[in-house]
């Protein structure tokens, strides 16, 4: 059949095929099919996979791809950035989808990255630490080996950690390397806390100190307490020094001066934590910016405001139960919006603006864990056998790492938490240093470390 002929044949064929109903067409393809030869049908099958087999995710309009990704879940979406190059780099790009998959992990969210890759590397790089910490594997351990007699005080500080001991001195360690960078002479250590020029110390024999850490002189002694001083806190844009004692009071002290302003009674136990704070929340008796001191004994937390007049009234008084037999963990955290604290009935949370308690958490016996860090997303508890990490929005325990025969201390002054930002969110960079310490009964310090990414 001439060229002519044939396209007027098909034309005439294609008007009639238009005009049959779905049946009729599906029999004349049937029919056509039969009559087909090798060369015809493997032409039809060729043709037949690229009308089928339409690249929905190349074809749509890049906002109709992101919205459909949203439905799927992180590990679908990985499965299909293996489809093609082009599903790979759609999929990539999807900056919301990975942001949301990473904040469902911990992760924190830096919205001024606009690098649309960016977001899913880090949903890789979180996915691997949450399973290290599923499987146990975050973490790994170290120690630090100087002291002669029990390490009764700990405190931990942008990568150095503060030792102080009975064999009447003090060490300050870098974490990272191991190096013992200072140590000095001092008495028996209760408390201690620590900036880069000096060392503030409570002590067993009723005092406080500070001392000079570049040559171990002792430039101002706080005497006035008749118990031993558990708990310290200072600050030098208030010139303000606060300790809590065995003595049932706080002393608020002049740092520079070395004078007492203030004795705070009211307590009727050891006071074993002073935390002084800027408030960052508004109530009918703080303002943000306004300094308040918390202390706590076995049974109660007291709020008291910063001021020089004597005979301050306390603000309030929180506690967890009247009965005596139910005591407060000797830890304590405010942030300047929350007070949180653990006790055999669960870990409380306080609003500080109204008191209210906001919730109460109690996973499986809870009787005897106890608070190290309290932070937006994540806590860190610990027992006498387990440390233990808390995902905050499920209130599920979801890692948990060995612990040694560690000294025990009813004060809490034996062991802490160390670097505290990754309990508002993981970044990829914030889980690193050091996350526990405690003293051991061969006067040496064990540490429990970020293992660093695989």
């Amino acid at each position: 059949m001439e060229k002519k002929d044939f396209e007027a044949w098909l034309d005439n064929i294609s008007i009639a095929f238009l005009s049959l109903t779905d049946l009729q067409k599906n029999e004349t393809l049937d029919h056509l099919i039969s009559l087909s030869g090798a060369v015809q049908l493997r032409h039809l099958s060729n043709n037949l996979e690229i009308l089928l087999k339409r690249d929905f995710l190349k074809l749509l309009p890049l906002e109709l791809s992101f919205y459909l990704l949203k439905w799927l879940d992180p590990q679908t979406l990985l499965t299909c950035c293996l489809v093609s190059k082009q599903w790979n780099k759609v999929i990539s790009a999807c900056t919301e989808v990975w942001q949301t998959a990473c904040k469902n992990l911990g992760w924190q969210i830096d919205d001024s990255v606009q690098d649309p890759l960016h977001w899913k590397k880090v949903y890789l790089k979180a996915i691997l630490r949450m399973k290290q910490l599923k499987d146990h594997k975050a973490f790994e351990t170290s120690s630090l080996i100087g002291h002669s007699a029990r390490v009764y005080a700990l405190y931990y500080k942008d990568g150095l950690l503060c030792t102080g001991s009975d064999d009447l001195s003090a060490k300050l360690w870098d974490v990272s390397t191991g190096q013992c960078i200072y140590g000095i002479q001092t008495h028996t250590c209760a408390a201690v806390k620590f900036d880069e020029q000096k060392l503030v110390t409570g002590s067993f024999d009723n005092t406080v100190a500070c001392w000079e850490w570049s040559s171990g002189t002792k430039t101002q002694h706080f005497r006035g307490h008749t118990g031993a001083v558990f708990s310290v806190d200072y600050n030098d844009e208030l010139d303000i020094l606060v300790s809590g004692s065995a003595d049932f009071t706080v002393k608020v002290w002049a740092l520079s001066a070395g004078t007492c302003l203030n004795t705070l009674t009211g307590h009727t136990e050891w006071v074993t934590k002073v935390v002084l704070q800027k408030c960052k929340v508004k109530s009918l008796m703080h303002s943000p910016g306004d300094y308040i001191l918390l202390s706590a004994d076995k049974y109660e937390i007291k709020i008291w405001p910063i001021g020089r007049e004597i005979n301050c009234k306390c603000l309030r008084t929180l506690s967890v139960s009247e009965d005596r037999s139910i005591s407060l963990q000797p830890r304590l955290h405010f942030d300047g919006k929350y007070i949180v604290c653990s006790s055999a009935l669960g870990l409380y949370q306080w609003d500080f603006a109204s008191y209210d308690i906001l919730r109460v958490i109690k996973p499986p016996d809870f009787s005897n864990v106890s608070l190290l860090g309290f932070g937006e997303i994540f806590a860190l508890l610990f027992d006498n056998r387990y440390l233990y990490i808390m995902d905050l929005r499920t209130e599920k325990l979801i890692s948990r790492w060995p612990l040694p025969e560690y000294r025990k201390s009813k004060r809490g002054s034996s062991f802490l938490a160390g670097e505290m930002s990754w309990l508002n969110g993981l970044n990829g960079q914030n889980d690193t240093g050091l996350v526990f310490a405690t003293s051991m009964p061969d006067h040496s310090i064990h540490l429990v470390l970020w293992k660093e990414h695989g």
